[in-house]
């Protein structure tokens, strides 16, 4: 499962990437001076999961995995002004083998960073950066198209899929996203090849001071929220300069100073399995001594093809899988209660594996 991180200039995009990421900021800002300032950060972050905590505290494991996350950060653009191509394309095609996009937007208002427009509009650098995916999609179906056009021979493939291309620029030309636009043939099977960004699942989170997370609110926040229905984009709210403090309390303070705030998690957390439900994956999980791990699956797979995550020879022997749900163990606090209560299943390989399963799987090979 791979992030893109995505949005403006001095946003706290990269403070969020160091918070999932668990990337101290200040080997980041010592890592930054040798850098280059085109280069993307990439990283990995877990997802947060109460229940893998639960059987982890039952289970003692010598280790315990959480489903992750592979994330990568670009450098934020600039907007020089209003209409004009600010070149962020050449950013943003370090997050084209992205699986989703993760719009990182400013809420916080802070004189010693001001904000490059002046006035802190989130709902406008939504559509600013929305629009930044557009032109570089654009940039990708022209170059392509060039490409085809300039050829030395234009196969019946090619005429094809130049077809089709036209079509998409158009589409783009227009305003469109590429994910209103009809696939290409089968046949020519080039639809994966392209990464297009506009056609990415995508989640927003607008980044907050402490005042407005406590208030619940912000500048421009209806126009946003409206903004995201309207895309079909989830939107989440958090302060990164309040989890970046947050990460650094020791563990018995956590959960004293997010009461004082008023919330149950960290936003940074919620942030995490936010991103992992937008991909429509789930978690199954495996217990034992030696580790207590969450797979990610996606949602509707079966037993077998879930077993293949774990080891193909597993999924090649498949005999059966042995079932759990975790709600039953965790009332009854026991492998052994639940099997008293006949809440053990056996299932076979098209067994549809629900969120929260607990399996081992017999096989031979």
């Amino acid at each position: 499962m791979k992030i893109g991180l995505v949005g403006l200039n001095q946003t706290g995009k990269t403070t969020i990437f160091d918070l999932l990421t668990h990337r101290d900021p200040h080997t980041h800002a010592l890592e930054s001076k040798t850098a280059a300032k085109a280069a993307a950060s990439t990283g990995v972050g877990f997802v947060p999961d109460a229940r893998l905590d639960f059987l982890s505290g039952l289970y003692l494991p010598k280790k315990t995995t959480n489903a992750q996350i592979e994330l990568t950060d670009v450098t934020g653009f600039s907007i020089s002004g209003e209409g004009q191509k600010s070149g962020a394309a050449k950013f943003l095609n370090d997050v084209r083998h992205c699986d989703a996009l993760l719009h990182v937007l400013r809420a916080f208002d802070s004189d010693s960073l001001p904000h490059e427009q002046g006035e802190i509009n989130p709902a406008r650098d939504l559509k600013t950066v929305e629009t930044e995916l557009l032109f570089a999609d654009l940039e990708l179906v022209d170059k392509r198209i060039e490409r085809i056009t300039t050829g030395k021979k234009i196969t019946k493939e090619h005429a094809l899929e130049l077809e089709w291309l036209k079509t998409c620029y158009a589409h783009l030309e227009s305003g469109g996203s590429l994910a209103d636009v009809e696939q290409p043939p089968a046949e020519l099977n080039i639809f994966g090849k392209y990464q297009f960004l506009t056609t990415k699942p995508r989640l927003a989170v607008v980044n907050l001071d402490e005042n407005q997370l406590k208030s619940k609110t912000y500048p421009y926040k209806d126009e946003l929220e409206a903004s995201c229905a309207q895309l079909g984009m989830p939107l989440l709210e958090l302060c990164g300069d309040m989890e970046l403090e947050v990460s650094r309390l020791p563990e018995g303070d956590k959960s004293l100073f997010m009461e004082d705030l008023g919330i149950s998690q960290p936003g940074i957390s919620v942030l995490a399995k936010a991103m992992y439900d937008l991909l429509g994956y789930i978690s199954f999980f495996t217990v034992g001594e030696d580790e207590v791990k969450a797979w990610t699956v996606t949602d509707g797979i079966h037993a077998r093809a879930a077993a293949g995550k774990i080891h193909s020879d597993i999924e090649r022997g498949f005999i059966r899988a042995e079932v759990v749900k975790f709600a039953d163990i965790k009332e009854l606090g026991s492998m052994a209660k639940v099997k008293e209560k006949g809440l053990f299943r056996l299932e076979g390989k098209e067994y549809p594996v629900v969120d929260g399963d607990i399996i081992h799987y017999r096989f031979n090979v």
